[in-house]
């Protein structure tokens, strides 16, 4: 797995080539789940199939919560070598968010020295359970059972923080808690930000060029995830204002064009609208039911194919998620549908995110 990493270009450095090489990824992952739904396969360290699918270039889920949405997983391996060849501290310690199964914990502990590695986790199962298979490596980082947002200040400061789980936008703890020069390599919406610490504990930097989506941060072990299938009532049979809109020249057939637009997995969107559910219904073999909700101010939006070109939008509550949405949709695609590479992010010390693209920028909420 590592020689072929290094070969594809995801695995650059010889220090990280032999970390792969070196920490077992199966110690790790001693059961775990391939897939979703009816397609998912669960695999154990006993099964016949078990020493291929552990070393396969894929995330391998090891914990639901209790809507069943996952919330630990090994990651991919290509993606995570990608993320630790874009992490490139100075001396002194570095922190991870997110310890999970430890399999990233215990590649950064053969890196940097144990001594040298913090590693939050919120769930008190997994930390436990990740200190044991440490262990057998004889590695005894510093393990901490904790909100990951917060960081971990009685070690601080420190020279770089990775984190292997996503977050809506960089907490204000980590710009504070990294040293002037340091480095943050998070998941932010669709990409992953690579970010230099300023001296007034700013940060800026850019998003490697590969997309990429991380389960998100929880604040507590108990938290059960909103997932979009919670409102499907709501989206169907909720009654709001109502409008025909005439879709984009661009828009090259009406339900495609909505389901792309539904589902778009664009860096600005999923920035700009981190906190929107959304989903494509079918309810009947002619055509979909299109929803958009943010549960905290109570909006939403139902979109529904009209003929020539056309949607019927109906919506309710303070923000027209639509119009956000086609807004950014639009842009994105007159710019080409860029990568997430095209994007810089500046994050300022108080946590209002800037994010830009060439001439064009947005401004996000604080942290």
């Amino acid at each position: 797995m590592a020689d072929t990493m290094m070969e594809e270009g995801a695995l650059a450095s010889p220090h990280w080539h032999d970390a792969f090489r070196t920490i077992a990824r199966d110690l790790f992952v001693p059961r775990f789940t391939i897939g979703y739904g009816r397609t998912a396969r669960v695999y154990e360290r006993s099964d016949d199939g078990y020493p291929e699918a552990v070393y396969t270039d894929t995330s391998l889920v090891t914990r639901w919560d209790e809507g069943g949405t996952p919330v630990s997983s090994s990651s991919a391996p290509s993606l995570m070598a990608r993320m630790l060849e874009a992490f490139t501290p100075g001396d002194g310690p570095v922190m991870e968010i997110g310890t999970g199964t430890g399999y990233n914990c215990a590649l950064m502990c053969h890196r940097f020295g144990a001594a040298n590695v913090v590693s939050v986790d919120v769930d008190p199962v997994l930390t436990r359970e990740a200190r044991e298979k440490l262990a057998e490596h004889d590695f005894a980082p510093t393990l901490v059972t904790g909100d990951g947002t917060s960081g971990y200040r009685e070690r601080a400061p420190y020279s770089g923080i990775l984190a292997t789980c996503g977050v809506e936008r960089v907490p204000t703890a980590w710009l504070r808690q990294v040293r002037p020069g340091g480095v943050i390599v998070t998941n932010i919406g669709t990409g992953i930000a690579r970010l230099i610490v300023s001296e007034g504990h700013g940060a800026e930097g850019e998003f490697l060029p590969e997309p990429a989506s991380f389960m998100r941060a929880r604040p507590t072990s108990e938290y059960v995830a909103r997932t979009a299938p919670q409102y499907t009532k709501l989206i169907i049979h909720g009654t709001g204002r109502s409008r025909t809109v005439v879709l984009p020249d661009y828009a090259a057939g009406t339900d495609q064009f909505l389901s792309d637009l539904t589902l778009a997995s664009a860096l600005e969107i999923s920035v700009m609208q981190h906190d929107v559910l959304s989903m494509s219904l079918i309810t009947s073999p002619e055509a979909a039911i299109h929803g958009l909700v943010h549960p905290d101010s109570e909006s939403w939006a139902r979109i529904m194919p009209g003929p020539d070109n056309t949607v019927e939008v109906s919506e309710a509550g303070p923000r027209s998620l639509w119009d956000e949405r086609l807004n950014l949709f639009t842009d994105w695609n007159e710019a080409g549908q860029p990568s997430p590479g095209a994007y810089r992010l500046t994050v300022t010390p108080d946590g209002t995110h800037h994010l830009s693209r060439g001439a064009r920028s947005w401004t996000a909420s604080t942290a």
